[in-house]
């Protein structure tokens, strides 16, 4: 055991190159830490980490050796799950999800998994960027949009409609698009989730159109670009569970409602592909099956 453990620690330390982050996540001291992974490269004869004041990265040995353990150690956690009867979940599950997507989507449903397995500790990283998830040592992702890696091992989990919005006060000075193509002559707020990268589509009986639209204010998150229509800045376009909270407490209005959008798919990705550990890919299950169908059309991939 004590073994599987130095490995396991020796992943941390590879994925996120540096001692300190890795100790902490298993509970050790920096030290501590040093000193297991120096005691695993005395029994392999091998250096596998490269050393220095700005990084600690794997050698080509300790790359290799990399390769073939994570695989191992998720075939360890995939049998060690099967026989406790896919009970008593433990260790640490890093997730990311985009900002908006994770407090609102992701952390009203996860007190019930947390609750069944209380040796589980979960780390949510909230960012709308896209991260080295490698370097981050990343579990599971939750990606927006279509994935840009068609080949990546992923699940699709949801499929959640598109939505054009807009606060009250801005309407009333604006006036209110009656079709997509009023929209050029409107103020446009643009976040990460809400972006385009050319123009907003539109279908409505087999009629489509599709309209070029320049942001008026745009931000890097997509929390923000809702704050910035509720603020009166200008028109959005988000998902709808984005701003199902305003929407129902009516500081924000959808607009164009017989148009349809195209739906924005919802995946799971995990960069470590059958690797991934078994932890990771029951909270996934768990939030899918948990999605509201009102807020989101769940699909099983």
């Amino acid at each position: 055991m004590k073994d599987i453990f130095a490995l396991r620690l020796y992943t941390r330390v590879a994925r996120l190159g540096n001692f300190s982050a890795a100790a902490r996540e298993c509970g050790l001291s920096q030290s501590q830490a040093s000193r297991i992974i120096a005691d695993l490269e005395a029994d392999l004869g091998t250096r596998l980490l490269s050393r220095s004041t700005r990084a600690v990265v794997p050698t080509e040995a300790g790359a290799e050796f990399l390769a073939r353990i994570e695989s191992i150690l998720g075939a360890l956690d995939e049998a060690e799950r099967s026989v406790r009867g896919g009970e008593d979940l433990r260790g640490l599950v890093r997730m990311s999800t985009p900002t908006s997507f994770g407090l609102r989507t992701v952390l009203p449903r996860i007190a019930a998994f947390t609750a069944k397995h209380p040796e589980l500790r979960i780390h949510l990283l909230l960012d709308d960027r896209r991260q080295d998830l490698v370097r981050e040592a990343v579990d599971v992702a939750i990606r927006l949009g279509q994935l840009v890696d068609s080949s990546a091992t992923a699940k699709l989990i949801a499929k959640i409609p598109r939505v054009i919005v807009a606060a009250p006060t801005y309407l009333e000075q604006a006036g209110t698009p009656a079709w997509p193509m009023d929209l050029a002559k409107h103020r446009i707020v643009a976040g990460s989730a809400a972006a385009v990268p050319s123009a907003w589509a539109f279908e409505l009986r087999g009629e489509k159109l599709t309209v070029d639209l320049q942001p008026h204010f745009s931000t890097n998150e997509n929390e923000g670009a809702v704050a910035a229509a509720v603020a009166g800045l200008g028109i959005t376009s988000t998902s709808e569970w984005a701003c199902q909270r305003e929407l129902g407490n009516g500081s924000l209005i959808r607009l164009l409602t017989d148009w349809k959008m195209a739906d924005i798919p919802v995946h799971a990705y995990f960069p470590m592909g059958p690797a991934t550990r078994a932890a990771a890919r029951a909270l996934v299950d768990h939030l899918a099956t948990l999605f509201d169908g009102n807020a989101i059309d769940v699909r099983h991939s």
